[in-house]
């Protein structure tokens, strides 16, 4: 049962990666065409939503990076709240190698962009950019590998991801966060408690959970808070119990129901808004600037040293073991793929340089783009070529 719903997790990841890659193509195609006025224009198309006194007026670009991406970081909060209660994050012993390869694939790239980008007040805004893992991409990479990859280096990779995407959130909620509304704050704590009433009542109905969630993503919004952390903090409330006769809990249902349309049309339309780069003007000098060479050494060079460095010490040291049937070169082709950032680079690079200017937009998608797609390369090379029979037991590490 468990591993039918992996592989259908990853068919999903995978046609989503691939997806993902035609819109951002799609995008820099159109930026760079005739068309480019026509796709600025859409992109910058105000739509407003007005009840009495209370408004949201934002351009299209902005309600899908803070409306439609709200309910991706929803679909997050479902499998983490899922993984810590009945998955990999629930058994102690799985996720200590996960956490600490986590920690160094956050840690060493962000220390890697602040050194080049060290005295920079505006670019040093992007260090978080090069910390997050587009799981997305990744898995995508391993399913053209086929059953050469083991499952357990597959699960290990996606527990990595999900606290990884759990890192970002708090990235997110801690350093990007504007001046504060207490009076928007109070009315989304005031959602959270009758969230939380809803689920320690034993309320199943999802309709409750749902109409609170968007009036406490409505209240974020307006409070200077991200909005996409109201996704996040409903998920946590969704019931994970079942209904009379049901095999699945509420939140297991919601999780499926949601994952076609967020990996087949919330992502790609992500990419397809934010991945449009002009090429104009763009020289060798142009990937050495401070800013897209922070991303794409933070993405490439962090990861490998990050991921990798970190789990080979905890092997070492015996605080964790190898993955069953895992070789130390697998292990390092995962930590390359880990270097592809896409959708939440993209998306922490958008809340970095908001107030940057549109140089510094160019610069940290020109970076995102340059590490993802060598890190990808070089990763499937690794991992197609290099590490199929280099197989070591955990016993031995």
């Amino acid at each position: 049962m468990v591993m039918d719903k992996l592989k259908d997790f990853l068919r999903l990841e995978s046609a989503s990666g691939i997806l993902l890659l035609i819109a951002a193509l799609l995008a820099m195609m159109v930026e760079n065409s005739a068309a480019k006025n026509l796709y600025d224009a859409l992109l910058g198309t105000q739509v407003e939503i007005r009840v009495g006194d209370f408004e949201i007026v934002k351009p299209l670009l902005l309600w899908i990076n803070d409306g439609l991406m709200a309910i991706f970081f929803f679909l997050i909060g479902l499998e983490i709240k899922r993984e810590l209660l009945a998955g990999e994050l629930s058994d102690p012993s799985r996720v200590v190698l996960p956490v600490i390869a986590a920690a160094g694939g956050m840690a060493v790239p962000a220390a890697i962009y602040a050194f080049i980008n060290w005295g920079d007040p505006v670019a040093m805004k992007g260090w978080a950019i090069p910390s997050a893992t587009d799981i997305a991409f990744a898995l995508g990479v391993l399913a053209l590998l086929g059953s050469r990859i083991p499952q357990t280096l597959k699960l290990f990779l996606m527990t990595l991801a999900i606290i990884d995407d759990l890192g970002a959130i708090i990235i997110i909620a801690v350093f990007y966060t504007s001046e504060l509304s207490l009076s928007s704050l109070l009315v989304a704590a005031t959602a959270i408690v009758f969230l939380f009433i809803l689920n320690r009542r034993g309320v199943l109905g999802l309709v409750p959970y749902i109409l609170i969630g968007l009036v406490l993503w409505a209240a974020v919004l307006k409070s200077g808070v991200h909005a996409t952390l109201a996704g996040v903090v409903t998920a946590f409330f969704i019931p994970f119990r079942k209904e009379p006769g049901e095999t699945e809990t509420q939140l297991e249902k919601l999780e499926h129901d949601l994952h076609p349309s967020v990996a087949y049309g919330i992502l790609p339309l992500f990419a397809f808004a934010n991945a449009g780069i002009p090429f104009e003007g763009i020289t060798l000098g142009s990937l050495l600037h401070p800013v897209p060479l922070g991303i794409s050494a933070g993405l490439f060079i962090g990861n490998q040293l990050g991921v990798f460095g970190f789990s080979w010490l905890a092997i070492k040291l015996g605080i964790s073991k190898l993955p069953q049937d895992v070789s130390w070169l697998q292990l390092y082709g995962v930590a390359l793929l880990c270097g592809i950032g896409f959708t939440m680079s993209l998306f922490v690079g958008s809340l970095a340089f908001e107030q940057g200017g549109p140089d510094f937009a160019v610069d940290d998608r020109l970076g995102i783009l340059l590490g993802s797609m060598v890190s990808g390369i070089l990763g499937y090379v690794v991992l197609r070529f290099f590490s199929s029979d280099n197989r070591s037991t955990p016993e031995t590490g």
